[in-house]
């Protein structure tokens, strides 16, 4: 199974371009899209769950031109937006089984084995009787992937499943995703990289629209390995650190900012070299197309 998406644009009403010729290909296995808020993450998303159209593109899945045939997607479809709404007074049970209903379960002893097995899957069988409104988040998010496991997807979305997660319960997601990943093509889509890095084996980072980087996580690290540098600066020299060296990232260590720097060679005095990770990957493009975006709005002043 490849989820082919070739040369996708998006332009909302407001002027805002979403998306910007975008082209991936997406095979069987945890895909991570990785990038910061507002970047077309959600948009790219929602365009593939068939939520919203395109302006330019495909989209075609095993077969299934998903732009034009939304309801054959959706039957094979499983969605775990970034806020999904639920009903406070109905336990999780009965409401998942009312889903399943929908999704086209309608023999009742079939749909009465499909739903505890789901319970069980995301841990939830125990208090599956308790109202959602006194479900956790963490305990929310499983009943999400509960529900877009129903008849058996194919292809699996899941938009920013671990933010605001506790540590215990976003290794439990981590887990359960890690078991889904294995048969499916599951598309995960978030700005926090530790999720990518420890969940799947090809990626890609988005911003302001367009595709910054595709490939391995590992491989990705490996690109720039050789080229981040550190150091511990006072406050008051980061921006002229980051007007005179390719600082991608600052961050507060016991008190004090430590800055890394891309550069082929030793930048000045005090760096020292460290083991690139995969958010020097992530900051090294972000950086990089905000000096591009940079560079073409000087030239048009000129």
């Amino acid at each position: 199974m490849k989820l082919s998406i070739k040369n996708l644009s998006k332009t909302y009403s407001n002027g805002v371009q979403a998306l910007k010729n975008v082209s991936l290909e997406i095979e069987t296995g945890m895909f991570g899209l990785l990038g910061p808020n507002g970047a077309g993450k959600s948009s790219l998303m929602r365009t593939i769950a068939t939520l919203q159209d395109a302006d330019e593109g495909s989209i075609t899945f095993d077969g299934i031109n998903v732009l034009q045939q939304k309801e054959e997607v959706r039957k094979i479809l499983g969605y775990l937006p970034q806020e999904f709404g639920v009903y406070p007074k109905v336990s999780a049970v009965d409401l998942l089984d009312h889903l399943a209903v929908l999704k086209g379960i309608t023999n009742k002893s079939e749909r009465k084995e499909v739903v505890a097995a789901l319970l069980h899957k995301t841990n939830l069988y125990d208090v599956r009787k308790k109202h959602l409104s006194g479900y956790s988040g963490g305990m929310k998010q499983r009943f999400g992937i509960a529900q877009a496991l129903l008849a058996n997807p194919k292809l699996i979305i899941v938009d920013e499943p671990t933010a605001g997660l506790d540590p215990a319960e976003r290794n439990r997601f981590h887990n359960l995703l890690s078991e889904l990943g294995e048969n499916t093509v599951v598309i995960l889509s978030t700005h926090i990289v530790d999720d990518v890095k420890e969940l799947c084996t090809d990626m890609a980072i988005i911003n302001k629209g367009e595709v910054l980087l595709k490939g391995n996580p590992l491989e990705a690290i490996d690109s720039i390995s050789g080229k981040v540098w550190r150091k511990r600066v006072e406050k008051s020299e980061i921006y002229e650190y980051k007007s005179n060296y390719n600082v991608i990232s600052d961050r507060m260590i016991a008190g004090k900012p430590e800055i890394h720097v891309y550069a082929d060679s030793l930048p000045g005095e005090g760096f020292e070299a460290v083991e690139a990770t995969l958010e020097d990957v992530y900051f090294s493009q972000i950086f990089g197309l905000k000096q591009k975006l940079e560079q073409e709005a000087a030239s048009e002043t000129l």
